[in-house]
């Protein structure tokens, strides 16, 4: 497969990566898709650009969701090593994220 934002890589060969699922609007089922398709890391979302967005929803089967729910702009904060209240929420166990919403 082809990792967004990045050279190809066999999954086996990826590192443990980030919890995505402190993005809102991704949860578990998202997660294992991006993680799929290589995206194992806040920085690789925060870096996509408008042509990743494109490729990615294709992929995932959802037009406008990442612009939606802000997912770079979140990526960024927790690439950065900040958080959101989403995070924050996940992280105190208030969010159920095992599910996509």
């Amino acid at each position: 497969g082809v990792a967004v934002g990045g050279e190809a890589r066999p999954a086996e060969t990826l590192p443990a990566g980030d919890d995505l699922k402190r993005i809102r609007g991704i949860g578990v089922v998202i997660e294992k898709k991006l993680q799929a398709m290589g995206v194992a890391g806040y920085q690789q979302i925060a870096g996509w650009s408008a042509a990743d967005i494109e490729r990615v929803s294709e992929q995932l089967d959802f037009k406008g969701r990442i612009e939606r729910e802000n997912w770079i702009a979140q990526a960024r904060i927790l690439a950065g090593g900040g958080q959101t209240d989403f995070s924050r929420r996940v992280d105190r166990g208030e969010v159920d994220t095992s599910q996509d919403r």
